[in-house]
């Protein structure tokens, strides 16, 4: 195994040469027939997602992991929109900043690149296959690809399809490789190839991240987890406020950008919260309240310390009652995670306090945390999302897969 993986670290840095030299118009090109084959062999690739669901049902993985694993015709339409929504978005390789002419007349500028060789290791998701060959791909970068166990017989056969398109369009099959093993020590093995790859990206639980940061000698573009924060204003409207919220919470508790603590001022928490509680309690949330909460809704349970940084990633929800907004962004800074807050309020000003002093990766104004996904945000599709500020913040796109070298034009010039 250990040779099977040191040779694809070895073929995706040769082949990473070829594809940043590729033109734009073939990189597009692949894009779109992969998001043909993947509409025409719909019915093949689900038949073998069947039996990662089976055997998912047969280890008792939760609610939440099976859905992440599921490809059903939604996801797999999805998966192709998100490649012809790449296709479609500008190439940033070869692209210039401007320029700026130097006393001595040199002129100087940066150029952008792709990084090279980029290993993603994550769990179920195997839509994530196919979003991270597309960004890497445009982004003129090779990827090596190591699925969990539990998906193995998807990115398998997802693997297969990118290679035959990669095969028909003349480009290396090694820019796009699926680690061909279920055995764990093949991540070990992969986050010790330090001269072939320069990027090592986790998606998945905080377990895994921790465990690829001890482990990796390459470089790791990480986040551990997504504690949420919705904080409804004294001047929030209500309707809004119960809409933001209830959508954030319920439409895909199990994934990383879901609310998991929801923070309401002090002025509004009697008319809010009982409207707002009901509206959970009928999609089956589990409410944790501070003390104020608890008074106003004395049927839920206590929270106690443990609550405030959890991810819950299911149908639980923490709530507190603030004081007021510096409370909330105080609660935010001790216990949030640097993923994604969003404030419900009519006020201009407060909306501007709020995004300019909370640090996360995602700050938004009267809108739903779920909207923290490349896809939402234009990127097409993203790679992951980096609560770490080196080098990247936020949802990964094509321009967050690529770094800048110094050009610089001359007439002449020596240094003296």
């Amino acid at each position: 195994m250990e040779s099977v993986i040191i040779e694809m670290a070895k073929a995706a840095r040769t082949a990473s040469a070829e594809m940043a030299c590729c033109p734009s118009t073939l990189k597009n090109e692949v894009l779109i027939k992969l998001a043909d084959r993947i509409e025409t062999q719909a019915a093949a690739l689900k038949a073998e997602n069947a039996k990662d669901i089976e055997h998912a049902h047969e280890k008792g993985l939760s609610a939440a992991m099976t859905d992440r694993l599921t490809l059903n015709d939604a996801v797999i339409q999805s998966m192709a929109v998100g490649l012809r929504e790449v296709a479609r978005l500008n190439d940033p390789v070869g692209s210039m900043s401007q320029s700026v002419i130097r006393p001595n007349g040199l002129e100087v500028a940066r150029m952008r690149i792709p990084l090279g060789v980029i290993g993603i290791i994550y769990e179920s998701r195997p839509n994530v296959t196919i979003d991270a060959a597309a960004l890497c791909l445009k982004a003129g970068n090779a990827v090596i690809l190591r699925g969990g166990s539990e998906a193995f017989h998807s990115n398998q056969a997802l693997a297969a399809v990118i290679s035959a398109v990669l095969r028909e369009s003349g480009l290396p099959e090694t820019a796009v490789q699926v680690v061909p093993v279920r055995d764990r020590r093949a991540v070990n093995i992969l986050l010790e190839q330090e001269e072939q790859i320069d990027l090592i990206i986790p998606r998945g639980g905080e377990e895994l991240i921790r465990f690829v940061v001890a482990n990796s000698r390459i470089p790791v573009l990480k986040h551990y987890k997504g504690v949420c924060h919705v904080y409804v204003d004294a001047d929030a409207d209500m309707e809004m406020a119960e809409n933001i919220c209830f959508n954030a919470k319920v439409s895909r508790p199990g994934v990383c950008n879901a609310l998991e603590t929801m923070l309401v001022h002090n002025a509004v928490a009697d008319r809010f919260l009982p409207a707002m509680a009901q509206r959970f309690g009928s999609a089956g949330v589990e409410l944790r309240g501070c003390a104020k909460t608890c008074g106003i809704l004395p049927d839920i349970q206590p929270a106690v310390e443990a609550d405030w940084p959890e991810e819950y990633l299911s149908l639980i929800l923490a709530v507190k009652v603030v004081a007021g907004m510096s409370e909330a962004i105080h609660h935010i800074a001790e216990y949030g995670s640097d993923h994604t807050e969003a404030i419900i309020t009519d006020n201009y000003q407060k909306a501007r306090r709020f995004i300019r002093e909370v640090h996360s990766s995602v700050v938004l104004v009267n809108a739903s945390t779920r909207f923290n996904d490349g896809g939402q945000l234009g990127l097409g599709a993203e790679i992951g999302i980096s609560t770490s500020k080196l080098h990247a913040f936020g949802p990964m796109g094509i321009d967050e897969l690529t770094t800048t070298k110094f050009v610089v034009f001359g007439d002449g010039q020596i240094r003296v």
